[in-house]
């Protein structure tokens, strides 16, 4: 018969649902390659963990084939009687060249599924502002640029959808897209990202400055 897992850590189950639960909230997403006790303890307790954060109005994603695990708002059921406690998972809103990036970025993963399968997407700082040259202000002053992209890659970084590989000097770093990035930017997203830039081009808004956040 078997039994379901105790609540608590012991000699073999591994960490406590508290420890799970709390790595989760303050990570934002956790993966497997960086503590394989807790990605199998998490995978083990999987059903405990998302019946605890249901509660909280949160919802556990797994993917296992990508290795990582992160929390999301739950989707609205449309059901007006429900009650639900106020959302732990903050929306904040995103510049234009964080988005810009982030958009850039999904696309580039796209192109290397469609050619390579589940390759790896790795980029230098110097590959970064290659990228993002095209839509940037012509001020002529490139190293403002440079501080630009670099500033918005390492936010990037920051908010999980990035890993610094090398960093030995600033043009030096190099960075993997992680794979998390496809659950968050859409098709919706892209296509508001189009509009956008078509807007742009079109002259309807005014470019940020080199130095806009």
């Amino acid at each position: 018969m078997r039994f379901r897992r105790s609540l608590q850590s012991d000699a073999t189950s591994g960490p406590a649902l508290t420890h799970l639960a709390t790595r989760l909230l303050r990570r934002g997403v956790v993966y497997g390659r960086d503590d394989e006790t807790f990605w199998n303890a998490l995978l083990q307790q999987d059903a405990h963990v998302r019946d605890f954060f249901k509660a909280l109005n949160l919802q556990l994603e797994v993917k296992h084939e990508e290795g990582f695990a992160y929390l999301r708002s739950r989707p609205d059921t449309g059901d007006r009687h429900e009650v639900k406690p106020d959302a732990l998972v903050a929306r904040q809103p995103l510049s234009y060249w964080t988005s810009l990036i982030l958009g850039l970025l999904r696309k580039r993963l796209a192109e290397l599924d469609a050619t390579e399968g589940a390759a790896r997407l790795v980029m230098t700082l110097d590959e970064f502002v290659d990228m993002v040259r095209v839509y940037l202000p012509d001020t002529g002053n490139e190293p403002k640029q440079r501080r630009l992209v670099q500033r918005q890659v390492r936010r990037i970084g920051r908010m999980g959808f990035l890993r610094l590989m090398k960093a030995a000097s600033s043009s030096r770093e190099t960075y993997e897209v992680e794979r998390i990035l496809v659950e968050f930017v859409t098709a919706e997203w892209l296509a508001d990202l189009d509009a956008e830039l078509a807007r742009r081009v079109a002259g309807q808004s005014t470019p940020a400055g080199a130095e806009g956040e």
